[in-house]
């Protein structure tokens, strides 16, 4: 799914989107399942991620790595700047999943510089759900994995 599946209005009623009744886990397999687009030639280590926008929409990102090591770029940051370019300021939640070649065992958590990535989009309590493995995840907050965080707030 992308972001382009917008809610769709009949007789004046906004219907609800597949994000709507998207569960923890459903987003989690999005993620798992966008693992498979990875261009990680020199790590071999494949990431998904799946964000939940507030209206319902679904972003997903891959890391796409770069010989240069520095262009690279973390699925993370391919999701958030999906839904950004597309007009999207408000974030529910977003599952990460991660592995060498592709399997998932362990939890991937974002690096330093998608952690305040998010920050400047998302509160202290948005919800990130790291993925063990395609059946067990563990739900934290962006607050839990960037305490003492600089925020647009410290800016403004």
């Amino acid at each position: 799914m992308s972001g382009k599946d917008y809610p769709k209005i009949w007789f004046g009623y906004t219907l609800p989107t597949l994000g709507d009744f998207m569960t923890d886990k459903e987003l989690l397999l999005t993620a798992i399942k966008e693992m498979e687009k990875s261009y990680s030639p020199y790590s071999s280590c494949k990431v998904g991620a799946a964000l939940l926008c507030k209206n319902g929409k679904v972003y997903t990102g891959t890391n796409i790595e770069n010989a240069a090591f520095s262009p690279t770029i973390c699925a993370e940051r391919v999701a958030i700047f999906k839904a950004v370019s597309d007009g999207e300021r408000e974030f529910s939640k977003i599952a990460v999943a991660g592995g060498k070649d592709g399997i998932v065992d362990g939890i991937f958590a974002p690096c330093g510089v998608c952690r305040q990535v998010l920050r400047e989009f998302c509160s202290d309590d948005f919800q990130i759900i790291l993925g063990e493995n395609d059946e067990e995840y563990k739900v934290v907050t962006l607050k839990d994995l960037l305490p003492l965080s600089f925020s647009p707030d410290n800016v403004r």
